[in-house]
């Protein structure tokens, strides 16, 4: 099997908000071309979609619904992701566990309520 392009789907019931917001974390635009389904567009690729779902609940985090999905997003200066990801809707679920550890992360949640980890390294850049 080859897999030729590989996209990530969130559901969410207000899908302008949910698509606006990706496109503000990742750095791409929205394709609305469907009224049903959006395409965040990254340089001339499209790794995340929306797509309409009115009936759609919000995960909850840690416990609760199941997740349905959530991303990883490595960074290399973590507060000044968290300002960035703050500016464009995102809500603060978890904040960093352990100063002593590594590696590490913090847990939001984006417009619909679909949480995501901004992931570092202390010593790495």
């Amino acid at each position: 099997m080859k897999i030729t392009r590989l996209t990530t789907v969130f559901d969410a019931a207000d899908i302008g908000a949910e698509s606006h917001f990706w496109a503000g974390v990742l750095g791409g635009t929205v394709d609305p071309s469907h009224d049903d389904w959006h395409n965040v567009v990254i340089d001339g690729t499209r790794p995340v979609a929306v797509q309409l779902a009115p009936g759609h609940v919000p995960p909850q985090w840690p416990d609760g619904n199941p997740q349905q999905v959530h991303l990883d997003l490595w960074v290399e200066d973590v507060a000044a992701a968290h300002e960035h990801v703050m500016s464009v809707g995102a809500q603060l679920l978890q904040e960093a566990q352990d100063p002593d550890d590594d590696e590490d992360f913090q847990v939001y949640a984006s417009p619909a309520g679909h949480p995501f980890c901004l992931c570092f390294s202390r010593t790495s850049p």
